[in-house]
């Protein structure tokens, strides 16, 4: 069943608690055109994300996800969580396991800290397997 574009409500920041979930966001598998496609886009043509022979001849199962797009899939997702109420202050992520064609990443945020209109979010990519390939945080301005 393939995955389509998940729409994610805007946060009220009246709304948020300390420890609240919010709604996650589900991307759909990554295919090796997207992965071509990002190379394009971002410069970054290393061949050990386009390539499977040059991957599997240096020891991978074959090209990976660049750390990078799974980056964006979280700011993707903080952005559709700020929508045009909150900016996004600060932004961080820190690279996990690696993501290969075929991985739909799950993107999930954790309210950590809610001060004087501001919000620190705990960012977390997962695989399908709940396998983290990335972690980080956001500050939300309210």
């Amino acid at each position: 069943m393939a995955i389509t574009e998940q729409s994610i409500d805007v946060v009220v920041f009246e709304e948020l608690q300390v420890g609240q979930l919010l709604p996650s966001y589900q991307k759909p598998p990554i295919t090796k055109v997207q992965l071509v496609k990002y190379a394009g886009a971002s410069g970054d043509f290393n061949p050990l994300h386009t390539d499977d022979a040059f991957a599997q001849k240096i020891g991978m199962p074959g090209v990976i996800a660049h750390g990078m797009l799974v980056m964006g899939f979280l700011g993707e997702y903080v952005m559709k969580l700020a929508g045009d109420v909150a900016q996004v202050k600060q932004f961080s992520m820190r690279f996990g396991a690696m993501t290969l064609p075929g991985d739909a990443i799950t993107c999930i945020a954790q309210v950590k800290e809610i001060h004087e209109r501001e919000v620190v979010l705990e960012l977390t990519a997962q695989k399908q397997d709940q396998t983290v390939v990335g972690s980080g945080k956001a500050t939300l301005c309210f």
